[in-house]
């Protein structure tokens, strides 16, 4: 992992931090020496690494995403929870792509896959994945995408992941961020350890604004300036 985890802060009530002040911490081999995708292989807990692609609208899939029911991320303690995650049926995990499905056509991939709240999959992760999928689908540019996943010492569920992206044509002119979106689940308690997870005690009402609450200065060299 690239990253220190002491440095992301425990959750306090915002989905998403930003980091570096929105500047991918990308080096200039990233840049001109990524090509395709590359998947970290699974630790000694089965757990997975950055996710790293340079994209480009020739990756995008053409068929309809096949079933991926067969792999079960570490921390895969699966429970419903009716009138409050608004699935049908109301699971809360979702088995999350670190790299969308919609980017490269990944899909039962288990070094690709961690199990991640409805709400980050569908929501938080999603207003950033649009981002790239929506510059791809205007441009024949290319975005150097990675994204991380923190899991906290020997923590079968990652606490959330860090999502870098820059359009590398134009020097991040049409995308730019870096952000660390929080896996977390509006009205249930999750123990990170080892997936297990209820009802919180009183209800929580998903937030709307999604903004940072604060910056979190670069963590190592070679962030973009």
């Amino acid at each position: 992992m690239d990253k220190d985890p002491a440095s992301i802060p425990d959750y306090a009530g915002e989905d998403i931090i930003e980091l570096n002040d929105g500047r991918p911490c990308f080096n200039e081999y990233d840049l001109i020496g990524t090509t395709g995708e590359k998947y970290s292989p699974l630790d000694h807990l089965g757990r997975c690494g950055t996710a790293i692609a340079m994209l480009d609208r020739s990756m995008m899939p053409t068929k309809e995403r096949e079933s991926i029911r067969e792999i079960r991320p570490t921390g895969w303690v699966q429970n419903k929870y009716p009138g409050i995650i608004d699935s049908d049926p109301p699971y809360l995990w979702n088995r999350s792509h670190l790299i969308a499905y919609a980017m490269t056509g990944q899909n039962a991939n288990e070094r690709n896959l961690i199990t991640g709240t409805r709400y980050m999959n569908v929501v938080t992760m999603l207003l950033y994945e649009e981002k790239v999928l929506d510059y791809l689908d205007h441009s024949e540019n290319h975005v150097l995408y990675r994204v991380s996943p923190l899991f906290k010492e020997s923590d079968l569920v990652a606490r959330g992941v860090e999502m870098e992206a820059c359009s590398v044509e134009d020097k991040g002119a049409g995308v730019l961020f870096h952000v660390f979106v929080y896996n977390v689940q509006p009205g249930i308690e999750i123990d990170y350890s080892t997936g297990r997870n209820r009802a919180a005690a009183f209800s929580m009402t998903p937030a709307t604004g999604l903004t940072a609450l604060w910056t979190i200065p670069a963590r190592r060299p070679g962030c973009l300036t």
